[in-house]
């Protein structure tokens, strides 16, 4: 696996840090999206861990989709928020990649969080918290009442656009593990990061190869970097000394 890099020096053989590959929403370049085929798949290619995106359901269940609407992923229509969780469970959430994928779910992300628990190896998860549009009412004491049902904290990261739902997580705990999530090269990222005490920074290439992503990653902040498809530039992430790829095509960067 693309996990570790072996360099010969002088006849030994060295070990520098490995690059962690994560499915961003699972295994999406090949099957949909943030559904349970897709995590799956993605595991089974040896991934490290998996990303996820969460919303609420009217009825308070915390669900796995990305999009505060249903139209793009499912054969519904409306708001995540205005539909029951038993509601949610009727749609389609596969035909729209490909109709071999019918019948597929939108999953609970207790749902998702059992299948991890059950797996014969260690994956981590990121759950994206998704409230940077819409407020869901304590969905922050909800995720975190889940992962603490599942005994998954050391395995979970919980990230989030919305400064005031990372700064809710650390409020409520102080040991789970956080990530600031951002678009470009923002200056006031080390800033929000001591603020806000997360343990990893999520952001876009261009961050992670930037004067900013360097000094971030000398105060010791992890850099995961979202959302890279081409192989190509992995050696310019890992040069970056990035911890974590996120990628729709796990198997594009895991070699057996």
């Amino acid at each position: 696996m693309l996990k570790e890099v072996r360099l010969l020096y002088f006849g030994v053989i060295l070990l520098t840090k490995k690059v962690e590959i994560y499915g961003h929403r699972g295994f999406s370049g090949c099957y949909p999206e943030n559904t349970l085929i897709s995590f799956r798949e993605a595991e089974a290619v040896g991934v490290d861990g998996i990303e996820l995106d969460v919303q609420m359901t009217r009825d308070g269940e915390i669900v796995v989709i990305h999009d505060e609407t249903l139209e793009r992923t499912t054969n519904g229509i409306g708001f995540v928020k205005d539909m029951t969780y038993r509601e949610l469970r009727l749609l389609d959430a596969g035909s729209w990649f490909d109709p071999k994928f019918s019948g597929e779910k939108i999953p609970a992300l207790s749902e998702v969080l059992q299948w991890i628990k059950n797996l014969k190896r260690k994956l981590f998860v990121n759950i994206e918290l998704k409230t940077y549009k819409i407020e869901y009412p304590n969905i922050e004491e909800k995720v975190l009442a889940i992962i603490d049902e599942q005994g998954l904290k050391d395995q979970v990261i919980i990230s989030s656009f919305n400064l005031k739902s990372l700064e809710k997580v650390r409020q409520l705990d102080n040991n789970i593990n956080t990530a600031l999530l951002f678009i470009g090269v923002p200056t006031i990222v080390l800033e929000e990061a001591r603020r806000l005490k997360v343990n990893g920074i999520h952001c876009e290439a261009v961050f992670a190869v930037s004067e900013e992503g360097r000094t971030a990653r000398e105060y010791g902040y992890p850099i995961r970097v979202y959302t890279i498809n081409d192989r190509g530039y992995f050696k310019t992430l890992k040069d970056a000394e990035v911890c974590t790829i996120m990628t729709d095509f796990p198997n594009e960067f895991i070699v057996n």
